[in-house]
Order: structure tokens, then C-alpha cells, then sequence
């Protein structure tokens, strides 16, 4: 029996994994080729298009995402363009305001310089008419005075003198 016992565990000991023993080979290589052809044609016919599908919706996004950006920055290009235009022109145009602000305020200032200079000259003209007068006026004033004094000082003195030769004295005084 203890021969029976150790045949039995040396049969079992020799056969070891099942994957192993040669006699399932051929078994075990059919059961793999379908199981592979199986896998593959799951995955031809199902799975890979499905991941293909993906794959080309997403380059199809990214595409039109990036077509899109073109024509975004194209766009902002213009726009771009068409500030810095108007920006230009604004500018000009400001330019041209200020200047045209400045002709009129120079042509007003004009106006109103000839307007000043022309008052100024009539307060000459009036100035010059007074001052002469006044002149005039104190001119014969002190006429006046110097033959009143001069009579007066001959008198003082002793003399009798006529207004006509008093006159004629401060004339002749007068006049240098």
C-alpha cells in the first residue's frame, strides 16, 4: 500500500498543471485561436469603430476649433486695422479742430485787437484834443497871470505901464 501511496502522489506529482501538460497543447492552441479571433473581431467590428468614430469627431472638433480661431484672429486683425484707422482719422480730425479753433480764436482775437486799437486811438485823438485845449487854456491862463503880475509889478515899482506894451512884453516872453 505505501507503494500505491507513493505511485498515486509520484502519477500526481508528474501530471503538476494541466496548462502545462502536453497532451492539452493542441486543445489549448484551438481554444486560444478562437478566443483571439473572437477578441478580434469584437474589436474590428464593434469597439474600433466606435473608437475610430471618437478619434474623428475630435480631430473634426480640434479642426474646427482651430479654423475657427483663424477666422477669429482674422477678424481680429481687421478690427485691429480698422481702430488703428479710425484712430488715425480721429486724430486728424482733431488736428483739423484744433487747428480751425485756433484760426477762429486768432481771427477773433484780431477783431478784437483792431477793435482796441481803434478805441485806443480815438482816446488818443480825444486825449490830444483835451491836452491841447489845455494846453490852450493854460497857455492863456498864464497870459493872464503874467500880465496881471507884470502890471502889478510896475505899479509896485512906480510906473504906470499901458496893457498894450504889457501885452506885447509877455507876447514877446512867451514865444521865447
Amino acid at each position: 500500500m505505501a507503494d500505491t501511496a507513493v505511485e498515486t502522489g509520484a502519477e500526481a506529482s508528474g501530471a503538476g498543471m494541466p496548462q502545462l501538460d502536453l497532451s492539452t497543447f493542441p486543445n489549448q492552441i484551438f481554444w486560444l485561436v478562437v478566443t483571439l479571433v473572437v477578441i478580434y473581431l469584437i474589436l474590428s467590428r464593434v469597439a474600433l469603430p466606435r473608437i475610430g468614430a471618437v478619434l474623428a469627431e475630435r480631430q473634426g472638433t480640434i479642426t474646427n476649433d482651430i479654423a475657427a480661431a483663424e477666422e477669429l484672429k482674422a477678424r481680429a486683425k481687421e478690427a485691429e486695422a480698422a481702430y488703428d484707422k479710425a484712430l488715425v482719422d480721429a486724430r486728424a480730425e482733431a488736428g483739423k479742430i484744433v487747428d480751425e479753433a485756433k484760426a477762429e480764436m486768432q481771427a477773433e482775437l484780431d477783431a478784437q485787437m483792431q477793435k482796441a486799437e481803434a478805441e485806443i486811438a480815438a482816446q488818443t485823438a480825444e486825449s490830444q484834443a483835451a491836452i491841447a485845449e489845455i494846453e490852450a487854456g493854460a497857455s492863456e491862463a498864464i497870459k493872464a497871470v503874467a500880465k496881471d503880475t507884470a502890471k502889478e509889478i510896475v505899479a509896485a515899482l512906480g510906473g504906470k505901464a499901458d496893457a498894450r506894451s504889457v501885452t506885447a512884453a509877455v507876447n514877446a516872453r512867451m514865444k521865447g
